[in-house]
C-alpha cells in the first residue's frame, strides 16, 4: 500500500534545503527563481489551509483531530526556526533571496494563525513560546501597529492600545509566561481592529472599539478606568438623579447584552473586566439610590412629634423580589438564619432591601413569592448560588 504524501514536502524541501546556506549554493538562485518561488508559497498557503479542513472534516475521532493538529503545529515551528537560521546565514547582500525568507515567514506565520484561531482547542496554547516564533510574532504586530497609529490619535483607548501593544514587542520582560495563548490574544485584538470602521461615529451605548475590547476581556486597569470615566460623563449629563438613574441602568443593561469570547484575558493575572466593570455599575447604582431617598425625603414631611426620623438605609440587591425570597426562604428552611417564624423573617428584612426597579419591598408578597416560584425564577436563584460557590472557591 502506498503511503500518503507528506502535505508539507514542497515547504520542508524549499526552507531545509533550498533556501539552507549549508546545504545549497543560494547565491546561485536568480531573481526570476525566486520570483516564481514567492508566487507558488501563496499557492501553497491556501492549498495547505485548504487540506487541513478537508483532513480535520473526515476524521471522527477527537483524538485523531488532536494529533493531526499537533503534528501540523510542531512541524511549522520547525521550519520556522529553520527560516530565521537560513535568514542569519545568509548573506545582507543577497536581497532576492533575504526578501524570499521574508515573505516564507509571513506565509508560515499565516498557517500559525489559521491553526490557532481555528482549531484553537487542539493547540497547546499554554506552551510557552519558541524565541524565534516570539520574534515573527513581534514583526508582524508593529507592522499592524504603525497601521493603528494612523486611525484614531485622538481617541485615548487607541493610545492606550498602541502603548500596550508596542511594549508588548519592545519589553525585555513580561509580568507572565509568554504563551501561544498570549500570541493568540494579542492577534485577535489586532485583527478585531483593522476591521473596525473608524470613520463611523455611531451613537450606540457602546463603541466598536468597547465592543471589541469588552468580547476580549481587555483588563487592562487603565482601560476600565477610562470606560468608567466615560460613563459617568454620560450619565452625569442629566441634572435630576431620577434622570440619572434611568441612564445608568439603562448603560448597565446594555452593557450585559455584549457579547463575550470564553476563556480570553488580557492580563491572566488580574481580574476579569466584568467584574470590575459590573461592580463599578453596583455601586453606582446603589449611590443614585440614596441621592434619591434624600430628594424624597423632605416631602415626606415631619413625624408629627417635631422629632425628625433617619431613613432606613436599604441594601440594593441586584436579583428580584422572587428570587431573593427564594433564597432566603432556603435559608430559614436550613435553619441557617433563624427566626420564629417565615414571616417574622421576611417582616424583619424586608425594609432593608431593595431592588433597582423596586424601592419599597413588600414582606406579604416576599412570602408569598417564595411559596410560588415560577422556573425562570428558579434557575436564576440556583444559578446565583452555583456563582458564589465559585467565589468562595477563589478565596
Amino acid at each position: 500500500m502506498e503511503h500518503e504524501k507528506y502535505p508539507l514536502e514542497w515547504l520542508d524541501l524549499l526552507v531545509m534545503v533550498t533556501l539552507n546556506p549549508t546545504k545549497t549554493d543560494v547565491s546561485s538562485i536568480t531573481q526570476k527563481q525566486a520570483e516564481q518561488i514567492e508566487s507558488r508559497l501563496s499557492e501553497e498557503t491556501l492549498r495547505l489551509q485548504s487540506l487541513i479542513k478537508s483532513q480535520v472534516f473526515s476524521i471522527n475521532k477527537e483524538d485523531e483531530i488532536d494529533l493531526l493538529i499537533k503534528q501540523y503545529h510542531a512541524s511549522l515551528i520547525a521550519l520556522l526556526d529553520q527560516t530565521i537560521r537560513n535568514q542569519e546565514l545568509t548573506e545582507p547582500e543577497a536581497e532576492p533571496i533575504q526578501n524570499l525568507n521574508k515573505v516564507l515567514l509571513t506565509n508560515l506565520d499565516e498557517l500559525f494563525s489559521f491553526l490557532e484561531i481555528r482549531f484553537s482547542k487542539y493547540v497547546s496554547l499554554d506552551e510557552r513560546l519558541p524565541v524565534t516564533y516570539f520574534d515573527v510574532t513581534k514583526r508582524e504586530l508593529k507592522i499592524k501597529i504603525d497601521r493603528l497609529q494612523k486611525c484614531a490619535l485622538d481617541n485615548p483607548v487607541v493610545k492606550l492600545l498602541v502603548n500596550k501593544m508596542t511594549n508588548f514587542i519592545t519589553s525585555p520582560s513580561h509580568p507572565y509566561d509568554l504563551t501561544f495563548r498570549v500570541v493568540l490574544y494579542f492577534r485577535e485584538l489586532i485583527n478585531g481592529l483593522e476591521k473596525i470602521d473608524w470613520s463611523n461615529n455611531d451613537n450606540e451605548e457602546f463603541s466598536q472599539l468597547e465592543h471589541l475590547l469588552i468580547y476580549l476581556n481587555f483588563n487592562s486597569k487603565k482601560f476600565m478606568n477610562l470606560l468608567t470615566d466615560r460613563l459617568a460623563t454620560e450619565v452625569n449629563r442629566y441634572e435630576q438623579p431620577v434622570e440619572r438613574m434611568d441612564k445608568l441602568l439603562y448603560f448597565y443593561k446594555a452593557y450585559n447584552q455584549l457579547h463575550r469570547k470564553p476563556n480570553m484575558k488580557l492580563n491572566p493575572k488580574y481580574r476579569d473586566l466584568d467584574e470590575v466593570i459590573g461592580n463599578w455599575f453596583s455601586q453606582e447604582i446603589v449611590y443614585l439610590e440614596k441621592k434619591l431617598r434624600l430628594v424624597v425625603l423632605p416631602l415626606q414631611g415631619g413625624t408629627g412629634n417635631g422629632i425628625e426620623q433617619t431613613p432606613k438605609q436599604k441594601i440594593l440587591c441586584v436579583l428580584s423580589t422572587d428570587q431573593m425570597a427564594l433564597i432566603l426562604r432556603a435559608t430559614d428552611d436550613l435553619r441557617i438564619i433563624q427566626s420564629k417564624s417565615l414571616n417574622e423573617f421576611f417582616r424583619t428584612i424586608a425594609p432593608y432591601l431593595s431592588t433597582p426597579y423596586k424601592e419599597d419591598i413588600s414582606p406579604g408578597a416576599m412570602r408569598s413569592k417564595a411559596y410560588s416560584p415560577e422556573e425562570r425564577d428558579r434557575q436564576i436563584a440556583i444559578e446565583t448560588l452555583e456563582r458564589i460557590i465559585e467565589k468562595i472557591k477563589e478565596y
